[in-house]
């Protein structure tokens, strides 16, 4: 299946089949959700108790969602991705970032070549690496331990490694921080350097090619930041050679920007952007949380492949996931996905997420080329519980749309904090945090009849305005603690939910030719925003008017 013809689902029996079950079903959480229904539908993945049992499914639509996968031989496609066949074919390219976070012990030979040797080599060099930094032993040219790390990347190379910091912060080392510069915008690299020692300060250039455009014009406005601000008589070219180290394969220009390339750290072309936060673009992460706790993240991602890999299908929580997302899409008519974690540190999950699932699936043709004729990739979004709850659950609860909700929460807290009620009772505020988790997941699924809120004495011209409908799916995903292992173990759920969705469209979730056009044209109108009137003339109306405002304003 790496390269042949992808099987169209919609002509598929069990596509058929799910379509009438979609026009004939009816939700009905409260006769639904029996002891046996719920024992039924909680699941073990890793550390992870996953509930599917608030979904809007019953038995006939489980039995045709896994027939679906068979039929489009989702399985054939698994193995082919697990194997190093090259399922990435508009880039003629593997999909191993299962392989980062393969044992040492294992093997996997792609083009004739075991790759677990190099994973490893480059792991241990950045595990040494880190462990200088964490020990003083490498400093800035001025003699002084570094105090700051500052990863400049953008896509992949930031949104992975500043979520897990973010999520990871109880394992940070004490008097180590990290900052993170991605966006173009001035502002981004100007408040990030704001208060910072030079001669504390390690940046890490993270780019494959060495030459993303928002990447290596904030590397260079770094770089120049440095120079201004280290004492006089430092040396420039030691100075870079200090305070850069750089996560890229383009040893050349990586010299030729001023880091010593015995201090680039590579990666391979079958690892995508968007799951490269195991591979050395999550050097900064190392620093921070040091090699033992990382080591502790690549396992729970491994932990959840081997899951993905082996489990039955009934059993296995991504590729039910996934099925269940087909069948909101494409049966039931939800365009957003919301993910809902009662974790403030997983506070950038969510957007995390959108790159993973959006940039992966947004597609509309098919690996071969062929148009799809049947939507693909949910909006995916969200934020922290108990903000969210005060900001868009009005709709998810009362709206017009159908929107699936995943609730990610831990029975441990990462601050055990009290709190002192009116009437001097200790409150332990993590579990009225919990109650909260606990009480959306069973409102969306129960709401409220007219009856009941009639019942409630509310005055009837007001009955409809507080009825809710209930019947709204959620999943809910629970573990002990949120510990690198754990977090290692949701990415991979998520990376693999996205892989089944991908492989049931018959679309290459790997590829993302479509951030490309606008880059493009960003290159090309970089002359007219300057001035170039010629350029200027070539663009269309609306650009024209558009940069004549900028020019007017700029001031």
């Amino acid at each position: 299946m790496s390269a042949g013809e992808p099987v169209d689902p919609t002509t598929t029996a069990a596509w058929a089949r799910l379509a009438g079950l979609a026009d004939a079903y009816e939700a009905d959480l409260r006769g639904t959700l029996t002891t046996s229904w719920v024992e039924k539908h909680t699941l073990l993945a890793g550390d992870l108790h996953v509930d599917l049992s608030k979904n809007l499914v019953d038995d006939a639509v489980e039995e045709a969602l896994l027939a679906l996968a068979d039929e489009v031989d989702l399985a054939g496609r698994r193995q082919a991705m697990f194997s190093g066949e090259r399922i990435n074919v508009t880039e003629d390219r593997a999909v191993l970032h299962t392989a980062l976070r393969l044992p040492a012990d294992a093997s996997l030979t792609v083009d004739g070549q075991d790759v677990v040797p190099e994973v490893h080599e480059v792991l241990a060099r950045a595990y040494a690496f880190a462990d200088r930094v964490r020990s003083g032993g490498w400093t800035g040219v001025t003699g002084r331990r570094i105090e700051t790390i500052v990863n400049i990347g953008i896509g992949g190379s930031d949104l992975g490694p500043v979520m897990a910091y973010e999520a990871l912060e109880p394992y940070r080392q004490e008097g180590l921080t990290c900052r993170f510069i991605s966006n173009i915008d001035p502002t981004d690299a100007g408040q990030t350097l704001s208060g910072l020692d030079p001669e504390t300060t390690l940046f890490i250039v993270s780019s494959k090619t060495f030459g993303t455009l928002e990447t290596l014009t904030n590397a260079r406005l770094c770089r120049a930041w440095l120079l201004d601000r280290l004492p006089d008589g430092a040396d420039p070219e030691a100075a870079v050679a200090q305070h850069f180290v750089a996560v890229s394969t383009a040893l050349d220009k990586v010299a030729d920007f001023g880091i010593d390339p015995e201090n680039a750290f590579g990666f391979w072309d079958w690892v995508g952007g968007r799951y490269s936060m195991d591979s050395a673009i999550g050097l900064s992460l190392m620093v921070a949380i040091g090699p033992e706790h990382f080591g502790d993240m690549l396992g729970g991602f491994h932990a959840m492949d081997e899951h993905f890999r082996t489990a039955p299908a009934a059993a296995n929580v991504p590729l039910r996931m996934g099925l269940l997302n087909v069948w909101y899409t494409n049966f039931l008519g939800a365009h957003t996905h919301a993910v809902l974690p009662y974790a403030q540190l997983l506070h950038r999950f969510p957007a995390y997420l959108q790159q993973l699932t959006m940039e992966s699936n947004g597609k509309s043709v098919r690996w071969d080329g062929t148009p799809v004729d049947h939507d693909t990739g949910e909006v995916f979004w969200g934020e922290p519980g108990t903000n969210g709850q005060h900001a868009f659950y009005q709709l998810i609860h009362q709206g017009t749309r159908l929107v699936p909700a995943d609730f990610i929460a831990f029975a441990r807290p990462a601050y055990a904090l009290t709190d002192t009620g009116p009437d001097g009772q200790s409150i332990d505020v993590h579990e009225l945090f919990l109650a909260n988790f606990f009480a959306q997941t069973k409102a969306l699924a129960f709401g409220r009849t007219a009856d009941e809120v009639r019942a409630e004495g509310v005055a009837e011209e007001l009955v409809s305005a507080r009825t809710f409908p209930g019947n709204r799916p959620t999943t809910s995903i629970m573990a002990p603690a949120l510990t690198p292992s754990v977090l290692g173990q949701l990415v991979a759920l998520y990376e693999h939910i996205t892989f089944v969705q991908g492989a049931v469209w018959g679309i290459d979730s790997f590829d993302q030719w479509g951030v490309e056009l606008g880059k493009q044209l960003a290159q090309q109108l970089g002359p007219a925003v300057s001035g170039d009137a010629a350029v200027a003339a070539e663009q269309d109306p609306s650009t024209q008017s558009l940069i004549a405002y900028y020019q007017e304003n700029r001031g």
